[in-house]
This record gives structure tokens, sequence and C-alpha cells, in this order.
């Protein structure tokens, strides 16, 4: 069966915005979906985007995850690049710091901020979640574990809002400036000296060592650094701000992870299922292959739109709604299979510490102005006012 066709352009300001009808459209034309406007397959239905990320051999990450080819060619030899068994060699070089055992020895000092920090908002009274909230554990901790000299950790984050922006297709206007960018940040990771001024005992100085026992060569060993630099903070903190946004919105799930702390983990699950940080990420077909009845051909580009999966009605009973006892531990934002997101265990701890932190403080959160930023792939909010009322003890 040929796949039905849609003339929209999911990267355009407007869908960006409010993304989840055109979600909707695409999942009930078809498994796949045919966008001549940005030249790509759109894959947006649970079932389909899972079996999609769980065979890499046909759909294949060695070709760039992007929608253009300065970025895909710019991407090569980053885990997120690449198929097994490079990947899968690959991804043991920058894994091992990520993992929950090591991260067991990390967990009291993201914790102990988290209520420092928790203290410092609660005594404000209002604050901006994001710039004040979300974004102070991976400034603080995340940029130094990762241990780049001062320069570099100052223009991680931009570096990755940027990466996110540059993958859409090339007549977007948010991907040239991005990939300016990104130029930027291979020219800083590629810098000769950097070796010497990493942090010692550092992710960073993790990767040179490797470099240096031959388990990588010098291109892997710098295109690596990009692993940790892209991604790290900003779907921590796109991730943080949302589960703060929900829970603020919903009253009732805030008092129930405020009597019982052992739902926040599941809160924060329910949160990035609703608002999945990575909204879509591409994939190329090795063959022809059918999605579902539809074929696609060989080398065509693909979006698995996770956003999507994740609101799909055919795998959650009322799949718009925030549910924290749904527990949705299935859920694709992020990711799965080979490519399921190396740092989701930080992740999870970052944001647990918080909402745990300010649970125990706060009885009730509140609203003020909120607003969303434009970003070809990334989920996020740019601001989101909000006021406290502190818990009085007895």
């Amino acid at each position: 069966m040929q796949p039905p066709s849609l003339d929209i352009d999911i990267f355009s300001e407007e869908n960006i915005a409010d993304p989840y009808p055109v979600y909707a459209e695409l999942r009930a034309l078809g498994p796949a979906v045919w966008l001549p406007a940005g030249g790509f397959y759109a894959v947006s239905r649970y079932a389909d985007v899972q079996a999609l990320l769980h065979d890499w051999q046909t759909f294949s990450s060695a070709q760039g995850v992007g929608f253009n080819n300065p970025v895909n060619l710019a991407q090569a030899g980053t885990t997120l690049a690449s198929d097994p068994p490079i990947h899968d060699h690959l991804r043991k070089i920058i894994a091992p710091p990520l993992f929950p055992k090591a991260l067991r020895e990390s967990a009291p000092l993201i914790e102990a901020e988290a209520a420092a920090l928790a203290d410092r908002l609660v005594a404000r009274g209002r604050f901006d979640v994001v710039a004040d909230l979300a974004w102070h554990l991976p400034t603080t901790i995340v940029t130094r574990l990762v241990g780049l000299p001062e320069e570099g950790r100052e223009n991680m984050h931009n570096w990755g809002i940027n990466s996110f922006d540059a993958g859409a297709p090339l007549d977007n206007p948010r991907v040239g400036p991005a990939i300016a960018q990104i130029g930027e940040m291979i020219g800083y990771v590629f810098q000769p000296d950097l070796t010497e001024r990493v942090l010692p005992g550092s992710w960073a100085a993790s990767v040179f060592a490797a470099l240096a026992e031959g388990k990588v060569d010098h291109r892997q060993a710098r295109s690596l650094l990009v692993d940790y630099v892209a991604p790290s903070l900003d779907t921590t903190v796109s991730a943080m701000a949302s589960t703060m946004w929900m829970l603020a919105r919903h009253p009732d799930a805030w008092e129930a992870i405020r009597a019982e702390p052992n739902l926040i983990p599941q809160a924060i699950l329910e949160a990035i299922r609703i608002e999945s940080p990575i909204r879509l990420i591409g994939r190329e077909t090795t063959r022809e292959t059918v999605i579902d009845g539809v074929t696609v051909p060989a080398g065509a580009r693909i979006a698995a739109i996770f956003a999507s999966a994740n609101r799909d009605e055919r795998k959650y009973a009322e799949p718009d709604r925030f549910d924290i006892h749904r527990n949705p531990t299935d859920h694709l934002g992020f990711g799965y299979g080979t490519h399921i997101c190396v740092g989701m265990h930080l992740a999870q701890l970052e944001i647990r510490s918080v909402v745990a932190a300010l649970a125990a403080r706060v009885e009730k959160l509140e609203i003020g102005n909120v607003s969303w930023k434009v970003n070809n792939q990334l989920r996020c909010i740019e601001r989101l006012d909000m006021t406290v009322h502190q818990t009085i003890l007895p």
C-alpha cells in the first residue's frame, strides 16, 4: 500500500507551538505518512515508532539523525549517529558514569544541592522555574561532572539548544544560525590542547583515557565529547520544567506526591510522556520496508515522532490526560532500543531530587506567565513564573 500524504511543515512555528493536533492527524492518516514539505516520512503511532527504534538494521542512524546533509555529516562518529557494532563500542566508552550504580555516588551531592536550592526558592516565594530551578543542577553539578574547561562549560547550553534546532530541513529559518553554532562546538572539541585542560577524573577525561588506551581513535574521542556536551543539559531542563508545570496545573497530583513521595518517579515518567523533551528524531531506511501495511522505499528519511507516539490513543487510555497513577514505564520519551537515552537515569535523579525537595517544603504551587521556546526538535518551556506557598510546620 502506498503511503498517504499530508502537505504540512511540522517544523513551522505554528506546529511547534501546538504540535498535538498535527500529530493526531498524522496518526489518523496512517502508520507512515509522506510529508512533501520536508521530503520525509512521518511515523507517529506508538507501536510503529517502537518497532522502528528497535529495528536498527532497517532504520539506520549511521547516516545521521537529522533532516539535512550538513548536520548529518557533522554528527558522524557520535553514538547518536552510528549503528552496532560501532555504536555499542562507543556507548561503552561514555556510558559508565551514567549507570545507576555509578550515579549512586553522585546522588547525595545532587540531593543536597536540590534541598539547598529548594530552601532558597521557597524563601523567595516567586521564581522562574526554568532559569532559577530547572537550570540549576545541570549547570552547577552536571557541567562539572562533564569536566570541560570553563569556557566550554559556559557554552554547553547554547551548543545544546542549537544542536536540536539544526536538525530540520535547510529551508527552515532556524537551521542556518544553529549550524553555525554547531561548527563552533566542533571547533572547540577538536582543540589540540583540550586533552590537557579537562578536569581530572571527569567524564571528558575518561574519553581521553580511552583514546590513550587505543579504544577509540582521535576523531572518535573528540566526537564522543559531543555526546556529553550537546544533549546533556537541555533535555533535562525541559523535562524538569514540564514536570513542575504539569504538577502545578494538577493540584490533586501535587497533594498526592506530598502525601506519598514514592509516587514522584512515576509522576516524572507521566510528565515526560505528556511533554516529550525530544519531539522527534530521524532515521534512514536501508532497504524497502513495510510499516503496518505501508511500503516505504530504501534510502528514505524517516521522522520517528516520540511526542506523538506517547499520546497515541491506541496505546494509552485518555492519552492527553496527566495521571500520575498511570506509571508509563514504557513511554518513548527517552527513545527505545539500542539508542535509548544514555543519560536518562541522571535526568530522572536530578528531577526526582528537585521535586522531592519542593514537595517536602511547599503546600501549593501557583502558575504565572508561561511561554514556550520555538525549537525544531526540543519541546521546552522558555519561562514559567511560579509562586510557592510554604508548608506551615507544627
